[in-house]
């Protein structure tokens, strides 16, 4: 059975293809999409779309609703993308016109449903792709400038923005028309059902993995002079009219805010991305406030947050992780080992140590089992393994203990690890029963991607569109001509 995608395959299939061009700097900022209620090329009215004397005629290849696609938008994202190590030969034009066309769709229809963007969080996004293409070329603005022929980083910036926001719009467009759906387990069965014998996919070994994880602890000394730094940090500010901001850019340890003096993405009630402890205490300061010291997995943290703007908080922190010493580093070490002995000779399981002496929460209480977060249950396709991992367990027997496995956690503190596998179900044609989990993602994936092609087909009908040249001798799937 052939999944119904239509063209929606070649959007999946060209995604991973392109991705590199969609993503520091969206094509690299050589897509100079405008949105055209913003420039004199085209009247603001959809319904009465002329180009001016502004813009050559042939120059446009298409406008979607208030977009424009532009000839050399099509030519310069073949030409980043052969930069980047693709195959452009892979794609024809055509192909990658109907990408921009769906692309320029999702953000026209985005605007019409009153989709908002936040422009602070694209503007912090623009900051961090620069400074990811200045270190690509030695930190030099110059040679950035000269590369995208900018005049001056503002311009280079203004653009970017544009692109950026456009995008944002499409994907969060599409993240609408797909948000809500979801299927029942009659339909999971439904579409398991109508899959010939024949063409069942095919999973490849899976694996369960259990873990132990010591990790290293700083003195309590170390964690009272921290958490006395952040305070005095924060006095400073409240009472001299120290800058945040530079103290942050001076004193936190998290390297990804520092640079901004402290600043995040905007943090948003209805759709939270922090840990739990650090949203908890945001969303319970007030403009101006700066919170008391607290702990996450991270270290310690103190808050400041500038602005409530309905569901979003503007905030900034400062990060400290208390220094671990050498000997809790040796200690850990020698807990690990000993652990990893006792389960060897009998004297306890894999599942009790974890539960007794591992240090990671998430897995302690599930005797150190792992989740996939991909399927949310315990099976790990073996190839798809983090590589370090998979190079530790993929000749280990069942229930055997690996090697001690030194690794460092998100902010680069060591860690001490030992792995064993709890099963292992060799490559084998999809069984209803076993593989559900995976099977339900398969019909929702499916039921998605009909939700989106119905929509599609739609939204072409009611927007006005208009190709132009040979791009109307493309055959699309989609009815881009209204034929």
């Amino acid at each position: 059975m052939q999944l119904k995608i239509n063209n929606l395959k070649f959007t999946i299939n060209l995604k991973h293809i392109i991705a590199v061009c969609l993503t520091l700097f969206v094509a690299n900022g050589i897509l100079a999409q405008e949105i055209i209620d913003e420039t004199p090329v085209v009247e603001k009215k959809v319904d009465t779309i002329k180009p001016t004397t502004n813009i050559k005629v042939d120059g446009v290849s298409a406008v979607v609703g208030e977009y424009i696609i532009l000839e050399s938008d099509i030519d310069k994202t073949f030409l980043q993308l052969k930069a980047q190590g693709g195959d452009p030969s892979a794609i024809s034009r055509c192909q990658l016109f109907g990408k921009l066309l769906e692309d320029k769709l999702y953000a026209h229809h985005a605007i019409q449903d009153s989709i908002v963007i936040n422009d602070a969080e694209i503007r912090s996004y623009v900051g961090q792709q620069l400074e990811q293409i200045k270190q690509q070329v030695g930190g030099d603005m110059q040679k950035v400038l000269d590369f995208y022929k900018k005049a001056d980083e503002q311009s280079l910036r203004d653009e970017m923005f544009e692109i950026n926001k456009a995008q944002k719009l499409g994907s969060e467009m599409q993240r609408k028309i797909i948000d809500e759906i979801e299927v029942t387990p009659e339909e999971v069965r439904q579409f398991f059902n109508k899959i010939p014998k024949e063409e069942r996919p095919t999973f490849g070994t899976e694996l369960k993995v259990a873990q132990i994880v010591i990790e290293p602890k700083p003195t309590q000394l170390e964690i009272d002079n921290v958490i006395a730094k952040l305070k005095a940090i924060k006095k400073d500010v409240e009472e001299n009219g120290a800058n945040f901001r530079s103290k942050a850019l001076f004193n936190s340890d998290d390297p990804g805010s520092k640079k901004n003096g402290g600043a995040l993405p905007p943090m948003n009630r209805a759709r939270p991305r922090m840990v739990k402890e650090f949203r908890e205490v945001a969303f319970s300061l007030q403009e101006g406030e700066i919170s008391e010291p607290f702990k996450t997995q991270y270290g310690y943290h103190i808050i400041l947050l500038e602005k409530i703007r309905g569901q979003e908080y503007d905030v900034r922190h400062i990060l400290m992780i208390p220094e671990v010493a050498e000997t809790a580093i040796q200690e850990a070490k020698d807990k690990i080992e000993e652990t990893k002995k006792n389960i060897e000779e009998g004297t306890i399981t894999f599942a009790d140590a974890a539960r007794e002496v591992s240090d990671e929460v998430e897995t302690k209480y599930q005797g150190g089992q792992l989740i996939n977060p991909a399927t949310q249950d315990y099976n790990f396709e073996l190839t798809k393994m983090d590589t370090e991992i998979y190079v530790k367990i993929q000749d280990l027997p069942n229930n055997e203990v690996s090697e001690v496995l030194v690794d460092r956690d998100e902010i680069g503190n060591v860690q001490f690890k030992i792995l064993t596998v709890t099963d292992r179900i060799d490559e084998h044609e999809a069984n209803y029963a076993r593989d559900y989990l995976k099977i339900k993602e398969l019909a929702l994936n499916e039921k998605r991607l009909n939700a989106i092609a119905k929509w599609q087909e739609e939204k072409i009908q009611d927007t006005y569109i208009k190709i132009s040249g040979q791009y109307r001798d493309c055959d699309f799937t989609n009815n881009w001509l209204k034929k």
